[in-house]
């Protein structure tokens, strides 16, 4: 790789970088007035049903005891129950609680009244989209 390249590689991970922390900040923005933090707002936004935690973590990219970090908190807001497994009688399920619901509904209203690529057409979005799975998808395959 030639200097110029390293040198284009370079800002090109700056740019990526930038967009991650604007795209945070935003995140920040439209989460703290719900009294959520970006992670508690995370696991609620992937709670689509009922879920084990390691199931929940992957959703998040993040390890299972990361997630158990902010379940707890979720559960202490009465907002996430663990229940019993109805298969599995080692694990807990996760459960929205109606507040839960109700809060998650709110959430998901929030983050559709100013979309945070807003100033991308949805072709152009779509295009980005590939583009950073196939970065991210190359780079499992160079550390695996």
């Amino acid at each position: 790789m030639t200097n110029a390249q390293a040198e284009a590689q370079w800002e090109l991970g700056k740019l990526v970088h930038d967009l991650d922390m604007q795209s945070a900040a935003r995140m920040r923005d439209w989460v703290t007035p719900l009294g959520l933090t970006v992670a508690q707002a995370s696991a609620l936004r992937e709670m689509t049903g009922p879920m084990t935690m390691r199931e929940l973590a992957g959703r998040m990219s993040c390890e299972p005891s990361n997630a158990t970090v902010v379940i707890d908190k979720l559960e202490s807001l009465r907002l996430i129950e663990r229940r019993p497994h109805p298969t599995d009688r080692r694990a807990k399920q996760l459960v929205l609680t109606p507040e839960g619901i109700e809060l998650r509904e709110q959430l998901l209203k929030a983050l559709a009244k100013e979309p945070l690529f807003a100033g991308m057409t949805q072709d152009e979005q779509h295009a980005l989209e590939g583009l950073l799975k196939r970065a991210l998808l190359r780079d499992e395959v160079l550390h695996a």
